[in-house]
């Protein structure tokens, strides 16, 4: 099964592939024998697409590609990308939403620009994209999205209000599509991958000794390590998971928990006064209360 290629006919779209963790599923999905359309706005100092370039390197290697320099944040953009795939190869098989950006600043500095920027890229734009492959997936009875969240939103990070906010709300975005299209044979799952990339080394301060620390673990994560498993959600074998959140650290793979009610109390009669919460509520579920952690204080150990 190991020589098997496991995409072998499907279209992949891969968000934010010019470079980091989307380039590297970008390749893997080429290698495993899928069309993958490379969707990216940046570009090179010389100019040059990114997305172009990782294009010519799956063509190199004799894989299937197109170049799409299309904004998702836009819903024109997110069209326009499926769009891309359907010139190119005739279908859309699998969406992956890894296009992201960070923008750190303290809440109470945080300007109005700095929190719509962010939603607008990493929240909005998930939805652009898998909405415009929503209808094509439901007319085929058949399609999986990989969405990019971040421990940042399932576990919090200091100085990440907007980027929280969006990746959070990317988690309830894919449970909904995983409610709503399991009936039509679509999968949707999250992925919080923990990687070194261009957006993390631009968006994370590196001045305090905290921050520095903070870096030293990051950069020794490589981000192609995200790449099997994203691809590996996208294949016939992943049409029975669906609704699922994982994480990728280096060679660690995770399933992570979901919201669901842990403690209860019950009053009778007249139901609960302010008093009765303050003197028996909050006592019955103090110990059980999360500490504010931050992502680092729960995934203390070295990647290996």
């Amino acid at each position: 099964m190991s020589n098997q290629k496991l995409l072998e006919g499907k279209v992949i779209v891969v968000t934010g592939s010019g470079s980091g963790v989307g380039r590297g599923i970008a390749l893997e999905a080429a290698r495993q024998g899928a069309k993958v359309v490379v969707n990216d706005i940046g570009r090179t100092e010389a100019g040059t697409a990114t997305a172009q370039q990782v294009v010519d390197e799956i063509v190199a290697a004799g894989g299937a590609a197109a170049a799409s320099t299309d904004n998702i944040a836009q819903w024109d953009g997110g069209q326009q990308l499926v769009q891309c795939a359907l010139d190119n190869f005739g279908r859309i098989d699998g969406v992956v939403n890894n296009a992201g950006v960070l923008k750190d600043k303290i809440f109470h500095k945080m300007s109005e620009e700095d929190f719509d920027f962010s939603i607008a890229v990493n929240l909005k734009g998930c939805f652009n994209v898998a909405r415009a492959a929503a209808t094509h997936f439901k007319e085929q009875g058949s399609g999986a999205f990989v969405h990019m969240t971040s421990t940042s939103g399932l576990v919090g990070n200091f100085g990440q209000a907007n980027y929280c906010a969006a990746k959070l709300g990317v988690v309830g975005l894919s449970k909904a599509i995983s409610l709503d299209m399991q009936r039509f044979g679509v999968t949707s799952n999250c992925i919080a991958p923990f990687a070194n990339t261009p957006m993390v080394a631009a968006g994370i301060p590196k001045e305090t000794p905290e921050q520095i620390a903070r870096w030293k673990v990051i950069e020794r994560m490589e981000p192609n390590k995200i790449a099997p498993f994203a691809c590996a959600l996208m294949t016939d074998a992943g049409r029975e998971v669906s609704g699922q959140i994982f994480g990728v650290r280096a060679n660690e793979i995770y399933l992570f928990s979901q919201p669901r009610p842990m403690r209860t109390a019950h009053a009778g009669g007249d139901g609960w006064t302010t008093a009765d919460v303050v003197e028996r509520v909050f006592p019955m579920f103090k110990p059980s209360f999360y500490n504010l952690d931050r992502s680092m204080d729960v995934f203390t150990w070295d990647p290996v």
